[in-house]
């Protein structure tokens, strides 16, 4: 089994792997082609601006306005100059048609920056710079961040001054362009981020299912190997006790029918409490167990709960030390409840206590305010603090090298945590393996009215 669960992690693994990897893949596909898509758009637009620009390039100032006599000296012949399209529009007017042309082609919301230079066709590099918006030499500046499209204007062919005209270039920059891939595929991303997300949670479920179905599975055998053990003892009692009744010498005599019949009776309830701690433990699971709450005196109920365990102790040659402090005792509480709360913090305490070592069970009381401070100490075998981590826990039970020499279910302490809560109480616990274990109990004290 444990193997087949280890087979199924790594399979999930890989594939959660898998799944990550092509949604990364797919992301990084899907950004480049929206790269390439906007830079096409980008040059499209440059193009479009670029044309319309091209067919205001080569015309001359008008002849009209000399007479045909005239003189063409120095001054005059600049009438006959190509006048260029930075001096025929203004940034207003380039930055206007550049955004319409942005419009065209769906990149309304994206910034840009432009210029139009004289271009030198030897470097095919752009020259002086005619007409600039406010940061374009500054982003012009970073190519790795910015994307330049630049579109030389080209004079129309058949024009006066085709070959006359000064050559020129438009520069369009989008800065930090990739700002906006992102922006644009934001909910591409976020959509898979959060499958992806999903995928993840999912997959951690899912192992921590397979890990606490594992954990029940570990459990419910060690329950039923502990209730096996629990009903053998008592039913092979019961049996020997039966043949024992059924034999000639022990019918004739009174004394000795009487006494396997009280073992008998003893055996019976023996497996009767434990059929009903099993059906409580039932009935706390399905939250069925309603408290009959009225004011009780703690120390009366740890009194007759500590009698109960004097025999016991002494035929270990231990002791059990009260020490009822708290000025105040009384609460809102179960009585049934409340005493069998006690009754297994000290069981608790006797069960695990250390071989061949008297046990020694200390009980002190006081108050904290307006609660009740119930504490217990024992000089038992302790727990690790792995075990403290489990031991409120539903059928589980510290090991103490043989699994059976400690008799229950596992339910004590998990009853006890229940009972505690109920009464709106808080338990805690705190042990050190060889040294014996504490567990403090705080219950709220039965508010006085006025």
């Amino acid at each position: 089994m444990k193997r087949i669960y280890t087979v199924i992690f790594v399979l999930i693994t890989l594939s959660l792997i898998g799944i990550i990897v092509i949604q990364l893949s797919w992301i990084n596909n899907m950004t480049q082609l929206r790269e390439e898509q906007i830079k096409q758009k980008v040059d499209i637009a440059t193009r479009m601006v670029a044309e319309e620009f091209s067919n205001y390039k080569g015309a001359y100032s008008s002849m009209n306005k000399l007479g045909p006599n005239a003189v063409l000296d120095n001054f005059s012949m600049d009438f006959f100059k190509p006048v260029t399209v930075a001096h025929r529009f203004s940034v207003a007017d380039i930055e206007k048609k550049v955004k319409q042309a942005f419009k065209n082609v769906r990149l309304e919301n994206i910034p840009f920056e432009f210029a139009l230079a004289s271009f030198n066709p030897r470097s095919n590099m752009p020259g002086q710079l005619e007409r600039t918006s406010k940061n374009f030499e500054k982003v012009f500046e970073d190519t790795v961040h910015n994307y330049i499209s630049p579109h030389i204007l080209v004079t129309p062919s058949g024009s006066p001054a085709e070959n006359l005209s000064p050559d020129e270039s438009l520069i369009v920059v989008v800065p930090d362009y990739r700002k906006f891939v992102y922006k644009s595929l934001f909910w591409n991303i976020a959509t898979a981020i959060l499958f992806t997300i999903i995928i993840i949670t999912a997959f951690y479920l899912t192992v921590r299912t397979m890990l606490r179905q594992k954990k029940l599975g570990d459990i419910k055998n060690d329950f039923i190997n502990n209730m096996t053990h629990e009903f053998k003892t008592p039913i092979a009692t019961i049996s020997l006790a039966v043949d024992a009744l059924r034999n000639e010498k022990v019918m004739s005599d009174r004394g000795k029918m009487s006494y396997f019949n009280s073992i008998i009776k003893e055996e019976n309830q023996r497996m009767n409490r434990q059929v009903e701690t099993i059906l409580k433990a039932s009935q706390l699971e399905k939250q069925e167990v309603e408290l009959v709450l009225k004011p009780l005196h703690v120390h009366e109920i740890i009194k007759d709960v500590a009698d109960n365990f004097i025999l016991q102790l002494e035929d270990k040659k231990g002791k059990i030390d009260l020490q009822l402090n708290a000025q105040e005792d009384l609460i809102d509480a179960d009585d049934v409840h409340l005493s069998n709360l006690v009754n297994n913090m000290i069981d608790n305490a006797v069960k695990y206590a250390k071989d061949n070592i008297p046990p020694e069970i200390k009980i002190s009381t006081y108050n904290d305010g307006k609660n009740f401070i119930f504490k217990i100490e024992d000089n038992g075998i302790g727990m690790t603090k792995e075990t403290l981590k489990k031991i409120f826990e539903r059928f589980y039970r510290a090991h103490t090298g043989n699994i059976h020499n400690v008799k229950g279910f596992g339910l004590g302490l998990s009853y006890v945590k229940t009972m505690v809560q109920a009464h709106n109480g808080v338990i805690k616990a705190d042990s050190i393996p060889g040294r014996g274990s504490t567990f403090i109990i705080e219950l709220p004290l039965k508010k006085v009215n006025g």
